[in-house]
C-alpha cells in the first residue's frame, strides 16, 4: 500500500491545476472498482454510506462515519477525501476535536459543511459558522491534510448566491484548502464562485446531466464530486429489478445485469 503522507502529497498536486473527477464510493467494493477505472482519487459519501447501513443521510453516528473512513483509506492506493458532514458537533471546539480524530484515519482531505440539520434555522449563522471552519483548519493545520470548506444554502432551502459567496469567501480567508457550494448549476453561479475565492480551487457536485467535464474545466471548477449520485444509480437498478420481481413475478431486468464472471472478476 502507498504511503499515506504520498497520499496527502499527490492529492494537494491534483488541486494546483487542471480539473479532476473525485467519484464518491460507499464501500470498499465500490472504492476498488472506481480506483480501477482510473480515477486519481475518491471522496466517501455520508448518504450513499448511510444507505448501505440501512439508514437515512445524517443520520450515522460518529465512530461509524470514523471506522468507514479508516476501511476505505485503506483499501485503495488513492487518496479518500471523507464527507465529514457537520463536524457531528456544532461548537467549534468539538469539531475541531472531532476533525483532528478524522485526519487520523487515514485521509488525505475531509470537508466540513456549514448546514444545521434543521429546517427552522438551517445554516450556521455566519460567526458560528466562520468559527466552525477556523477550528477545523486548526485541526488539519501541519498534517497535509486538504480541508474543504462547504456551504449549503443551496442545499437547505436557502439560494442565495450573494450569502454563499460571503461565505466561502470569509472561509477562503480563514484558511479552507477548497471550496465547495453543493446545489449551484448554472454556469452563472458557478463562474461567481470560482472567481470569488480565486486562486483557491473550487469543488463542484454534479449529480444529473447539467454539465460535462469539459464545460466545469472551461468554468475554472478544479474538482468534480457527484455526492450520493453513484449510490443512487446502484439503488434504481436493485430496486426496479426488486418490484418487477414482487409485483410481477418476472425477472426480466436481471437479464439485463452485469454478468456474474464480470463482476466477480472484479475483486479477482
Amino acid at each position: 500500500m502507498i504511503e499515506t503522507e504520498s497520499k496527502h502529497a499527490t492529492f494537494r498536486r491534483l488541486h494546483q491545476s487542471g480539473c479532476f473527477v473525485i467519484p464518491n464510493p460507499w464501500d470498499i467494493g465500490s472504492a476498488r472498482v472506481l480506483e480501477q477505472l482510473g480515477f486519481p482519487a475518491l471522496a466517501t459519501t455520508s448518504a450513499g454510506f448511510a444507505w448501505s447501513r440501512g439508514r437515512a443521510d445524517n443520520h450515522v453516528p460518529l465512530e461509524d462515519a470514523l471506522r468507514h473512513f479508516e476501511e476505505i483509506a485503506a483499501a485503495v492506493d488513492v487518496p479518500i477525501n471523507g464527507d465529514f458532514e457537520g463536524g457531528f458537533a456544532v461548537e467549534p471546539a468539538h469539531v475541531a476535536q472531532n476533525v483532528g480524530r478524522a485526519v487520523r484515519t487515514g485521509l488525505s482531505g475531509v470537508s466540513i459543511e456549514d448546514s444545521t440539520g434543521t429546517a427552522e434555522e438551517p445554516l450556521y449563522d455566519f460567526p458560528l459558522a466562520l468559527e466552525r471552519v477556523k477550528a477545523a483548519c486548526a485541526a488539519v493545520a501541519g498534517s497535509g491534510v486538504v480541508l474543504t470548506a462547504r456551504s449549503e444554502g443551496f442545499l437547505v432551502g436557502r439560494p442565495d448566491l450573494a450569502e454563499t459567496v460571503r461565505r466561502l469567501t470569509a472561509y477562503a480567508e480563514a484558511g479552507a484548502d477548497c471550496l465547495y457550494a453543493p446545489g449551484i448549476k448554472t454556469p452563472e453561479h458557478v463562474s461567481a464562485v470560482v472567481r470569488a475565492v480565486a486562486p483557491k480551487p473550487v469543488n463542484l457536485l454534479i449529480s444529473s446531466n447539467h454539465l460535462t467535464v469539459a464545460r466545469a474545466a472551461e468554468l475554472g471548477v478544479r474538482r468534480i464530486s457527484v455526492g450520493g449520485a453513484l449510490a443512487r444509480a446502484a439503488w434504481s437498478g436493485f430496486m426496479a429489478a426488486a418490484r418487477e420481481i414482487a409485483r410481477d413475478g418476472t425477472f426480466n431486468a436481471l437479464a439485463t445485469a452485469a454478468p456474474y464472471s464480470e463482476v466477480d472478476g472484479l475483486f479477482d
